[in-house]
């Protein structure tokens, strides 16, 4: 099986559950009024789109360099970790059973990638631009950050670093998706867990702005607990990756609201016509003088 055929049924999975999640989250009747709001919103946030985009670009040049710097000036924290949880994955791993492997690693691997893409095409259906932003700016510092932390600390998965005692699950039931994850996951980059801040973010971002769209906010924090579950289950991290990433994510968001809310939102009245209230404070300060 080609990388482009495990793509093929990644995508096919995701596109299903966008689907799915646009009629029962979303509504029909917010989606019969979408093409005025996503002009809109994409116009506001556009520049924090294009950064996300950069950051993206910059990362995936560069991992590999980061990976090589690492050896140079980080540290290996691998040893450190593994004596403050002992065993722990692996006492998580006894509980193993057909039916939960099957979940966890679909939640890692489609649920993730939902998770990760469908509230920045919902909140473009919104009014409020505000939760699209902070969304964008918040996968910007994950990633920012999440690069750094990967060049200072070394650190191997339990799966690689005690083989004996923990099993690669995921692998193990679908060795296919190597070819995917093979193209993004480096071996010593596991401090904190990206899987883990990332969706965390969007459960944090869902809950501050629940008011914009309710019904997201039980899915995306099912999601999000279950992928964190999953980095370990499937033996991928340590549960320190994942408070690690659970404390990326909250210093992400906040960092992102308090960016976001610092401005007005702009809105639009019924007429179409864009309105930004930036726009209007500088034409009416250059009035007076």
């Amino acid at each position: 099986m080609s990388l482009v055929t495990v793509l093929a049924q990644v995508g096919a999975g995701v596109l299903v559950l966008h689907l799915l999640a646009l009629v029962t989250v979303v509504g029909r009747e917010r989606l019969a009024a979408a093409p005025d709001r996503v002009r809109s919103n994409l116009w506001n946030v556009a520049p924090t789109l294009g950064l996300l985009l950069v950051v993206l670009a910059v990362n995936g040049v560069v991992r590999d360099l980061g990976v090589e710097l690492s050896w140079l000036v980080g540290v290996n924290v691998t040893g450190r970790i593994h004596a403050l949880e002992g065993q722990l994955v692996a006492e998580l791993q006894s509980l193993a059973t057909p039916g939960l492997t099957a979940y966890f690693a679909g939640v890692y691997v489609f649920g993730y990638a939902f998770l990760l893409t469908f509230p920045v095409l919902a909140y473009l259906l919104y009014e409020d631009p505000r939760p699209l932003r902070a969304l964008l700016v918040a996968y910007v510092v994950n990633y920012c950050l999440g690069l750094v932390c990967y060049v200072l600390f070394i650190s191997y998965g339990p799966r690689n670093f005690m083989p004996d005692l923990v099993e690669s699950l995921l692998y193990t039931n679908w060795p296919q998706v190597q070819l995917l994850t093979g193209q993004v996951n480096r071996n010593t980059n596991v401090f904190p867990s990206l899987h883990t801040s990332l969706s965390v973010t969007v459960a944090l971002v869902g809950y501050r702005y629940r008011q914009v769209c309710t019904r997201w906010v039980p899915v995306a924090t099912g999601l999000a607990a279950s992928i964190a579950v999953s980095t370990m289950y499937l033996g991928i991290h340590w549960a320190t990756d994942v408070v690690g990433g659970v404390l990326l994510a909250a210093l992400a968001v906040g960092f992102a609201a308090l960016t976001v809310e610092r401005r007005p939102p702009d809105w639009r009245p019924a007429g179409g016509e864009r309105v930004d209230r930036w726009s209007e404070a500088a034409a009416e300060w250059f009035r007076k003088r």
